[in-house]
């Protein structure tokens, strides 16, 4: 909140990522949602603690694997020197114990690699939700409202007609080849059509999580090759 009492300044975040690519791509993705701003960016917890000493924080977005200790032991020892930023847990780490930790220490959300803009962008906009409820709640049904806004990420970031299920296996699917896949070969990968398979690589375009270009070599017309860009996992 700003100093003055006036309107509330932007969301101060920092990214705490060992991977400078993935560093900047989170960067990049929470300039992109109004509200929030990057206040800094660290690649170890040692980086974090400095930061966070310095800079005013709101919010961490912590990966868990970090070159020198594990994200949840960072966020112990801030807690124990008296650092009350949220964190949104952004990893690949899927073991539900970590995840119990990790809410009891505060994160306040999961956001599982690889995602796209949208995935990241439904977690902040609820959050920014979450974080401007206050005042005394009517009742039951207010308070379940609040922290509905945060525990229950809708799937409507997703085009009509697609899912969150086929939508992780085309993009697993894509990550796993080294040249790229058209969509007639997709589709057979992954067990879909060729003309849906293409829906869900057009949207993984859209969102910037694939690029596309014309296959040659063909006789005919060329057919679309996509290849997955590397930037958020």
């Amino acid at each position: 909140m700003s100093a003055g009492g006036g309107k509330p300044g932007p969301i101060r975040v920092l990214v705490v990522e060992d991977d400078p690519v993935a560093a900047d791509a989170h960067q990049l993705y929470v300039g992109r949602v109004p509200g929030f701003t990057v206040a800094g960016a660290a690649h170890s917890r040692t980086e974090a603690v400095r930061l966070l000493d310095r800079v005013p924080i709101d919010l961490i977005l912590l990966d868990l694997y970090l070159p020198d200790g594990h994200g949840l032991q960072l966020l112990r020892n801030l807690r124990a020197a008296g650092h009350h930023a949220d964190v949104i847990a952004v990893t690949s780490a899927r073991d539900l114990t970590v995840v119990r930790e990790g809410v009891s220490l505060g994160v306040v959300q999961y956001v599982l690699k690889p995602f796209t803009f949208a995935t990241l962008r439904d977690r902040l906009t609820r959050y920014a939700e979450f974080r401007a409820a206050a005042g005394e709640a009517s009742g039951q049904e207010e308070v379940d409202r609040a922290l509905g806004a945060l525990r229950a990420p809708q799937p409507s970031s997703l085009p009509k007609g697609l899912s969150a299920p086929t939508l992780e296996a085309v993009t697993r699917a894509l990550r796993a080849s080294p040249t790229g896949l058209t969509a007639s070969e997709t589709g057979t990968e992954v067990g879909i059509s060729r003309i849906t398979a293409r829906r869900y690589l057009e949207h993984l375009v859209t969102e910037g999580r694939a690029a596309r270009s014309p296959q040659y070599g063909q006789v005919g017309r060329p057919e679309l090759q996509y290849r997955w860009v590397p930037s958020a996992h």
